[in-house]
């Protein structure tokens, strides 16, 4: 349930008129899983989408199958990702599907075209269509397969909530999460995988876990979360592309800072200098708000250095120009958020 209390987040003005805004939740937990700071309602339940995408795949690590199929950790940090469909991530995720001999008839994810237009024209310019190798989630699922093919198990079904996948990988969202496996609320993601909702603070504790898995006494799991870190800060490129916040950020950050999106608003990051996990959540979903809030907590919780800022500062401001190229208004972050900053 949304609490109609959460804050303004940001707002978007014309004229000097705000016009709009966005309200919703961010959350920021220390190593020991306590909150440290927070706004509007941590208990908040909602879908972490995209940003479980880090944990989905600790699975295909812990069974052996990375090795086996001799999978780099490019090919990972894709697995990772949301990626915009440009030429470099359709042929790392084919690169995958090599690997496991199977072929892009076996992506459920659906067709998508590309996110930028110049890689969409050149598919129209080379008689082309969007298919799900273009999807960015193509990655995902190609990881996904290679699960079933290590362990012999169905490729037709391996979207559905009762495959041994989604059961193994439903095991380990509960476990980072630190929440029963039948709190979990699972329903239908984008790309139809299944997808489990929870609470913000739940979230903000699972990024904070991947920096610290050894507490869960498993040696497997403890690499499989070093290679993910990895993988995404080392090629921030496959978790999103070209002009994407995350990749932005991971690139400019290097090693201070893993973030990954996720649909309908959601942010989550990792500090590993600070041991703090964060969960942002934009209650109306609308996608661009939630880069904004991070990059000003980044700024507020001081992670990043005066030269690391100045290159990610155009995500403080996002500048509205209409079809004529002027400027019309601006999105920014809101007087509570720029004050926002450790408790005492």
């Amino acid at each position: 349930m949304i609490l109609e209390t959460n804050p303004v987040l940001v707002n978007n003005t014309r004229g000097g008129i705000v016009e709009s805004f966005h309200r919703g939740v961010v959350c920021v937990v220390g190593e020991d899983g306590n909150i440290v700071t927070s706004l509007g309602d941590v208990q908040q339940v909602c879908y972490p989408r995209s940003a479980l995408k880090l944990f989905q795949h600790i699975p295909l690590i812990t069974s052996g199958a990375f090795e086996y199929f001799g999978f780099t950790l490019k090919e990972l940090a894709l697995m990772c990702g949301s990626h915009n469909g440009e030429a470099m991530h359709v042929e790392t995720a084919r690169g995958i599907l090599a690997k496991i001999g199977l072929g892009e008839a076996f992506l459920g994810c659906g067709a998508q075209q590309p996110t930028h237009k110049k890689d969409f024209v050149t598919l129209i310019k080379t008689n082309q269509e969007p298919s799900a190798i273009h999807n960015n989630c193509s990655g995902k699922h190609s990881g996904f397969l290679a699960w079933c093919k290590f362990y012999n198990a169905s490729t037709e079904d391996y979207l559905s909530t009762e495959h041994p996948l989604h059961k193994a990988i439903k095991r380990i969202t509960a476990l980072f999460h630190e929440i029963d496996e039948s709190e979990l609320i699972t329903a239908l993601d984008g790309c139809s995988a299944p997808i489990f909702a929870m609470p913000v603070v739940n979230q903000a504790i699972a990024y904070k876990n991947l920096l610290f898995p050894e507490k869960f006494g498993d040696e497997n799991i403890t690499r499989a979360c070093t290679l993910i870190r990895e993988a995404v800060t080392t090629y921030p490129e496959m978790v999103a592309g070209s002009k994407r916040y995350c990749t932005d950020l991971m690139r400019v950050a290097k090693g201070k800072v893993i973030g990954k999106t996720g649909a309908d608003g959601v942010y989550g990051m990792a500090i590993p200098q600070k041991g703090f996990g964060i969960c942002i959540k934009i209650d109306d979903g609308r996608m661009g708000p939630q880069y904004i809030i991070a990059q000003q907590v980044l700024d507020n919780l001081d992670v990043l250095s005066d030269e690391e800022k100045q290159e990610l500062n155009s995500y403080l401001v996002n500048e509205n120009k209409n079809f004529a190229g002027k400027l019309a208004g601006q999105s920014k972050v809101s007087d509570i958020l720029q004050q926002f900053t450790l408790r005492a």
